[in-house]
């Protein structure tokens, strides 16, 4: 169903004139210009909505990218959170199909189109998610994988996945990229929200990001919200994108360990807290925040090196 298929002219046409395209921004750097031209390659609509941004990203995507119907830049007055920039996005956006994408991630030619074409391949696909790849080429973790309920979270955090070669089914690893990749496009759990392609009446029946995420786990809670709603999630291995990972967190890793600890609570508790034992969520709840406090230790230790080791970067 989802085979490759050569795509001409007319099908770059078409899809180009059916998506908009929604990146969110804070502090991106240039990157972001090179992302924006990128995607206004293969998308109809491209908007960059702004979460007050201090740095130059967006002077010199406007010195660079001329605003005109295609392209809009939406600056939000205060950081409001990917979640947010998402659903302000969403609302502007006037094409079928929606595709959110990082600032620190470069569409390689085709890719959109080839991500297209399988979500139009079957009326069920709600979202499609490419090939993440590190800057040296090699698999990125995220970009397909399977939900982490709290049994597996605490098999991972814990390091019980070691176990899966003899226990597959017990000690499952959700991290499917240490598997080998597949030839044709499947249906998976979950994908990344750095890039998503998603269809506008799966969203209408899902409902939109929920907003009381700041930073991380909101695709999480996406994508089981479109599981309930018996919509597929397909990966798509021969549409890469270079994914330069943490482009806009580096400057703030303490804010962004404690949004994403504390985004992983919310999942855990808004998802799993009526189905799984107590005594099991109150270990998740140590592990979450043990592994918060190891995170912590580990930037102060690294800035201090740094302060003591001159020329150290």
């Amino acid at each position: 169903m989802y085979a490759p298929q050569q795509i001409c002219h007319n099908i770059k046409k078409q899809c180009k004139q059916s998506i908009s395209a929604i990146i969110v921004n804070y502090n991106a750097g240039p990157i972001l210009t090179q992302c924006a031209q990128a995607v206004l390659q293969q998308a109809e609509q491209v908007l960059v909505i702004d979460n007050a941004s201090s740095d130059s990203s967006l002077a010199e995507l406007e010195r660079l990218l001329p605003l005109n119907d295609r392209f809009q830049i939406i600056r939000l007055p205060h950081n409001r959170g990917f979640a947010a920039g998402c659903n302000t996005g969403l609302s502007a956006s006037t094409q079928p199909y929606i595709l959110f994408l990082n600032p620190d991630c470069i569409l390689q030619e085709n890719s959109l189109q080839r991500m297209m074409q399988v979500m139009e391949s079957d009326p069920r696909i709600g979202m499609v998610g490419g090939y993440l790849i590190n800057p040296d080429g090699s698999e990125q973790g995220g970009g397909r994988r399977a939900i982490p309920t709290p049994w597996r979270a605490f098999v991972r955090a814990f390091g019980l996945y070691r176990l899966e070669k003899y226990w597959p089914q017990v000690f499952f690893d959700f991290h499917l990229n240490k598997q080998p990749l597949p030839r044709d496009p499947i249906e998976v759990e979950a994908i990344s929200g750095a890039l998503m392609l998603v269809r506008r009446q799966a969203i209408e029946d899902a409902g939109s990001w929920d907003e009381q995420y700041f930073l991380h786990c909101e695709d999480l809670d996406w994508c089981i919200r479109f599981k309930q709603k018996d919509w597929k999630i397909i990966f798509v291995p021969d549409a890469p994108v270079i994914h330069y990972q943490g482009t806009c967190s580096r400057a703030r890793p303490f804010f962004v360990a404690w949004h994403k600890h504390k985004g992983m609570m919310r999942f855990y508790r808004k998802f799993f807290r009526q189905e799984y034992p107590m005594v099991l969520m109150g270990l998740i709840t140590f592990a979450v925040w043990l592994r918060f406090s190891a995170t912590i230790i580990y930037y102060v230790l690294r800035n201090g090196y740094r302060k003591l080791v001159p020329g150290h970067e």
